[in-house]
């Protein structure tokens, strides 16, 4: 292109596309952050008030329990339940989504049938009436105040599952801003350079003699030459075991017959890894909890005793569920070791993890994290063609 202005016009495109996806990134990445810390204090004040409720029914059972006074707990009750109401009000106010709203509205009006619950068993108290107050706490008062609770824990979670969705919503379209940005810059370069003198160049150089009446090397020969001593022979030599051994890693996945076979081939993962435990961690793309169902250097009793873990758990498991992403855990003065985990992905969607315990600070190498990248792709194509049926028990490979 040799128009001044055609040029200009296609630098500045160029420059507007990178400027223009950056500003959205910047935003994005702002949005983020104010949501990040929103959510943290909206869960902080929803256990409160999960504690509020709880302090609530022990209160109130406190007014016929031998030894307590009346005084003292009945004017506790009240104010507790006061708090709770505030806070489940604030939660009403800062919930994004509809489902947390109406439960936050149902944890409100329960903590108002609390209310008329626990103004009758004072009726009672007060007439002496003391069985029939006992009746009345320890039926309608303790249901209602444990109903509120699970209400408010069921808005907290479904305000933590929306939250996530919105902010992988967010990370694809920062991806996408990025990608078209880099297509832009891309295309303008493709128009910008002139093809035309690098052909012309190398035509030259093939035809002019050297000093010494031979040929000069094709301007090809000569990029090469150049590019050579950026080459490291160490550097190759040292990464090209590692290529080798993950390849045959890839080709014995792809012949796994039986869960023996995945075993040991999760055997050989962890030793190329240098990872002193993996575990597989299933769940669905529905999001149903992950449960461990296979592992490498544990004790199976160890295995049949580890929890599910809900995919809004705050550990480094359940964020890549969640995400889709690669979750590193450093190593910390003291600890064994750190962790890397690397989500199993489908076709359809993420349906695990794969997590993978490094001593020694090896969590951080680059070869490490693609191993376990490699070795969670070549899982996901396994337990998605096997739907996890024979592997749907927890079972340990051999240490």
């Amino acid at each position: 292109m040799r128009s001044r202005g055609a040029r200009i016009a296609v630098g500045t495109a160029a420059f507007a596309a990178i400027a223009a996806a950056s500003f959205f990134i910047v935003h994005t990445e702002k949005q983020l952050t104010d949501a990040r810390a929103a959510m943290r204090a909206f869960d902080l004040h929803a256990r409160e008030a999960a504690d509020a409720l709880a302090d609530v029914r022990v209160g109130q059972h406190s007014y016929v329990a031998a030894g307590q006074g009346i005084a003292f707990w009945m004017p506790k009750v009240a104010a507790t339940t006061d708090t709770a109401s505030t806070l489940i009000a604030g939660l009403r106010q800062a919930a994004q989504s509809g489902l947390a709203k109406a439960s936050l509205d149902d944890a409100a009006e329960t903590v108002k049938d609390f209310g008329i619950v626990d103004k009758r068993a004072r009726d009672y108290i007060r007439s002496g009436q003391q069985l029939m107050a006992a009746d009345v706490i320890f039926t309608e008062g303790g249901e209602a105040a444990a109903t509120a609770g699970r209400q408010v824990e069921a808005a907290r979670l479904t305000e933590a599952q929306a939250n996530d969705v919105s902010e992988s919503s967010a990370r694809k379209l920062e991806a996408a801003a990025l990608g078209g940005a880099a297509g832009v810059s891309l295309l303008a370069i493709l128009i910008l350079v002139p093809a035309g003198a690098l052909r012309a160049a190398a035509e030259q150089a093939a035809a002019t003699p050297s000093t010494l009446g031979l040929q000069a090397p094709p301007v090809a020969a000569a990029v090469k030459a150049v590019e050579a001593p950026a080459r490291s022979a160490p550097s190759a030599r040292a990464i090209s075991p590692v290529l080798k051994a993950a390849a045959q890693l890839c080709s014995d996945f792809g012949r796994v017959n039986s869960i023996d076979d995945v075993n040991t081939s999760l055997a050989r993962a962890a030793d190329l890894m240098d990872a002193t435990g993996l575990i597989v961690w299933m769940g669905n793309t529905a999001g149903a909890d992950l449960r461990p169902i296979l592992a490498h250097g544990y004790a199976p009793q160890v295995l049949s005793r580890m929890p599910t873990v809900p995919r809004s758990a705050d550990n480094a498991a359940a964020a890549a569920y969640r995400t889709g992403a690669l979750q590193i855990v450093l190593s910390r003065p003291g600890a064994a070791g750190g962790a890397v985990v690397a989500p199993i992905v489908s076709p359809d969607g993420c349906i695990g993890a794969l997590s993978a315990e490094i001593a020694g600070g090896g969590e951080g190498s680059d070869s490490v994290q693609a191993l376990a990248t490699i070795v969670a792709a070549q899982l996901a194509g396994v337990l998605h063609a096997s739907a996890a049926s024979e592997i749907s028990p927890a079972k340990t490979a051999s240490a």
